[in-house]
């Protein structure tokens, strides 16, 4: 298996490959935190779950697999060290087996499943983690990953920075989808880069939902839905929705009030995993939650004419755009350790190669070449 595979690619037109109508859902699940066979297990009733509920695609929150670091700000340097140690261990690496479980769940249930994860690197040498999503199809194929840019704050500490080439959308049986991590929902140009890539459903992921109080510093876990007053995450993903006219699983993480095995109640300082999950159509209308302090399956019907309606008025890749007067570059290339400079210039072979592909004679090829050099 190899990630960031997509058979039909980026930008693929799926006119009368997808139904009209669709089911999406949020699995909003406590994961069993730093425990990779038993955070599998569940996961793997839950897509179930979502199948017989009729859903065609399931969503889980930021970093469910196995479980959002809420300890990353609240332990010494060497209990940090400890837990980053079995946070590798447990977290997913795109070619472990469990990934081919989840793969063959997805298919039985026929459900596309979206998954919040810590991945380990998949680079020889490395054992980074990042902060990523894992795009997995109805018909059991690994479609890609998408990791997360920029970590938030603290979370620099835990994840690296995510590949520019994750920043893209895959077919699937409910239409282009993509997704973001957390504050990425509020990252305008990469929110403008899944829109010009077709996006037509979008996943968004959280660690909880909260409660604002002067700055996004100063937040507590959500008590109650009232809490979208003043939390970010109820208009971003509403935004959102209507910006990119795109529909949107948005599924937050939930925390019961114990503590997870192998923790106490005051190494988790930022425990803001209250739920707080939502189903929003493309007019920015929610459909369905927040549902806050409680594990909950969120599923909600839509249908691919409430985004027509809404591109009526506002077509934000079409009718309602001015790219002559503001237009995007996107970089979808993969951050490498090593690149080759080519210092021996270009082989014969090479430049014949290139004049007989482009009709033109080798002596320029040649010649281009060693100008570039």
């Amino acid at each position: 298996m190899t990630a960031c595979d997509s058979t039909l690619g980026p930008g693929h037109d799926a006119r009368g490959m997808v139904p009209e109508s669709f089911t999406l859902a949020a699995a909003q699940v406590e994961p069993v935190y730093h425990d990779k066979e038993a955070t599998l297990d569940k996961t793997c009733r839950w897509i179930e779950r979502a199948g017989d509920a009729g859903a065609d695609l399931v969503v889980f929150p930021e970093t469910y697999f196995p479980g959002y670091p809420y300890w990353r700000g609240s332990v010494s340097i060497p209990r940090w060290t400890d837990l980053m140690v079995d946070l590798q261990k447990h977290s997913l690496h795109v070619d472990d087996p469990e990934v081919d479980v989840l793969l063959e769940t997805a298919a039985e249930a026929d459900v596309t499943v979206v998954l919040g994860t810590n991945e380990v690197d998949d680079r020889a040498g490395s054992e980074t983690l990042y902060n990523s999503m894992f795009y997995l199809s109805n018909e059991g194929a690994f479609l890609g990953r998408h990791r997360k840019l920029m970590p938030t704050h603290e979370e620099r500490a835990i994840w690296g920075r995510g590949d520019p080439s994750s920043l893209r959308t895959y077919e699937t049986n409910v239409g282009t989808l993509g997704g973001l991590v957390c504050y990425e929902n509020h990252m305008t140009l990469s929110k403008a880069a899944l829109c010009a890539d077709g996006e037509e459903v979008h996943a968004a992921v959280w660690p909880g939902f909260w409660q604002q109080h002067a700055h996004p510093g100063d937040k507590t876990r959500a008590e109650t839905p009232a809490a979208r007053d003043t939390c970010d995450i109820y208009p971003a993903v509403r935004e959102y929705a209507f910006a990119n006219q795109a529909f949107v699983a948005s599924c937050s993480a939930y925390m019961s009030e114990d503590p997870p095995e192998g923790f106490t109640e005051d190494e988790l300082g930022f425990n803001v995993a209250s739920g707080g999950s939502m189903l929003v159509n493309p007019a920015g209308i929610v459909k369905e939650g927040p549902v806050v302090g409680e594990e909950a399956l969120l599923v909600a019907d839509f249908d691919r004419d409430e985004r027509r309606a809404t591109k009526a008025y506002f077509d934000a890749m079409g009718h309602y755009t001015r790219w002559d007067a503001v237009n995007l570059e996107v970089n979808d290339g993969t951050l490498n350790p090593v690149h080759e400079h080519h210092r021996d210039g270009l082989s014969a072979a090479t430049a014949q190669e290139i004049a007989d592909a482009h009709d033109v004679d080798v002596d320029l090829v040649e010649q281009v070449a060693d100008a570039l050099r």
